[in-house]
């Protein structure tokens, strides 16, 4: 697919091009992920010429080492809970055999198809893509690799995202990323799965489905540090229940080679035996080398792009947009980010993204769904909530006898009773999350849901059918 992509040496900037035009481009992307493709495309609708320049694969992270491959691994990492549930309901199945390759080549075969819709669509557009590593020379001049040549740009757009980080310890080298977790020739027998965020919480259960004995390790207290702390200790609870050894207030300190894999030694003395050590301890923004302070666009602590409201950095032609700011680095707010940026500098439009009340979803097993504040947040703004918390097993799991529970909670503003969060951990939580935020975004009151006739037989109709209340003290 990637053949289709025009080499970078056909875009060189000559003396005579100059004279013809003040820029070679109106704007050139650098990064062509879910943010960057969109202000493209948008851009490019309005009249503006448009180049991307793209060192990897068209799509990014999301499509290509992330989000859509992630969740077709969570996907497979079911089945055999669908196998073993399927008793309950007059299914005879005998267990089958997983083969790790069929999975690996069928997920290479649908990346391989988004990456040419990608481009499709951005040739569609009339955005011409550039196969090459692009860096600033100074605010308005794009160097290309490998051949050194250059173009110009009236406005320039940074989309290059974020990558896994690693910190370093003795034997840190041993350890891979979830970049390579989407390639290895074989499943381990034993994985370590270090971070307590999306990502480790995630490929915990993946690995953990698929049959490998699993260990989540996290430095903290609790997973998924910033979610409610209702899910967070009921997710927990669930993944140990699953098989999952979820170690907190735990770190590794040195990792080491063994005949049979990898010996890890914790900071507390304790000696782990594994065959694979997976690192999911966060994502720094992908800044480095590109020149971007040597043109003048400041960086904040972590590398990200400082920016304002409407995605501006520090030098007036040169805009930011999703994880490479660091602000929240979710795919659905990248493309949000690209699209406002385009109203604003190309559809005479100023617009800002609002990023308060953003849904969410964690492909945890349990799934996580969320939108709003957490208790905790909500706690520190209002004087006054009312909490409705419901537990549960799911009518799905009945049949089978299994344990497995469901949870759901409302945080509502006593005063104004509008809701203010929203939190489930359950089947479909996702997806419950999605229409969840429409209400939350538009203001709905605890009144409003409890207007709302139920779908029945549904998990969702708790929603709307919580009556159940607990005052929290004012502080």
């Amino acid at each position: 697919m990637d053949a289709m992509l025009v080499p970078a040496a056909s875009f060189g900037t000559s003396q005579k091009d100059l004279k013809m035009a003040e820029y070679d481009y109106d704007l050139f992307v650098i990064g062509a992920g879910s943010g960057g493709v969109r202000a493209a495309r948008m851009a490019a609708s309005h009249g503006a010429k448009v180049a991307v320049a793209e060192e990897y694969r068209v799509g990014g992270t999301c499509v290509i080492r992330g989000c859509v491959p992630k969740k077709l691994f969570v996907y497979a990492s079911h089945f055999p809970e669908y196998v073993e549930d399927a008793g309950g309901y007059g299914w005879s199945i005998e267990p089958g055999s997983f083969d790790w390759a069929t999975l690996i080549a069928n997920k290479d075969k649908e990346i391989d198809r988004l990456n040419s819709i990608y481009i499709r669509n951005l040739e569609a557009s009339g955005v011409k893509i550039i196969q090459s590593r692009a860096t600033l020379q100074d605010a308005h001049t794009v160097n290309l690799a490998p051949d050194g040549s250059s173009v110009t740009a009236k406005h320039v757009l940074i989309a290059t995202g974020a990558t896994p980080f690693v910190p370093e310890f003795p034997g840190s080298d041993l350890a891979i990323t979830s970049n390579e977790a989407f390639h290895l020739e074989a499943l381990p027998e034993k994985i370590m799965v270090v971070g307590g965020g999306y990502i480790a919480v995630e490929f915990a259960g993946i690995f953990n489905g698929l049959g490998v004995e699993t260990t989540l390790l996290y430095r903290g207290p609790q997973i998924l540090r910033g979610f409610d702390d209702d899910l967070r200790d009921a997710l927990a609870l669930e993944m140990r229940s699953k098989g999952i050894n979820v170690k907190t207030e735990s770190d590794i300190a040195e990792l080491e080679k063994t005949a049979s894999g990898l010996s890890a030694t914790l900071k507390s003395g304790e000696t782990l035996e594994t065959g694979l050590v997976m690192y999911a301890t966060g994502r720094v923004p992908h800044t480095a080398g590109l020149g971007l302070e040597e043109a003048g666009v400041e960086l904040a602590g972590k590398g990200e792009v400082k920016v304002d409201a409407y995605s501006q950095t520090t030098v007036p032609n040169i805009y930011a947009v999703g994880d490479v700011t660091d602000r929240m680095n979710l795919t659905p707010v990248a493309i949000r980010e690209g699209a406002a940026f385009a109203e604003t500098v190309y559809n005479d439009t100023p617009t800002a993204v609002d990023h308060s009340n953003i849904a969410t979803a964690v492909f945890s097993q349990p799934e996580i769904g969320t939108v709003g504040l957490t208790e905790a947040e909500a706690r520190e703004q209002f004087a006054e909530l009312d909490i409705y918390k419901s537990s549960f097993r799911p009518m799905k799991f009945i049949l089978p006898g299994r344990e497995e529970k469901m949870m759901m909670k409302l945080i509502v503003d006593a005063a104004s009773d509008k809701v203010v969060g929203c939190h489930i951990l359950g089947p479909d939580a996702g997806e419950m999350a999605q229409l969840l935020g429409i209400a939350v975004k538009m203001g709905a009151t605890k009144a409003d849901f409890d207007a709302t006739v139920a779908v029945h037989p549904t998990a969702a109709e708790e929603l709307v059918t919580m009556r159940e209340k607990w005052t929290a003290p004012a502080g």
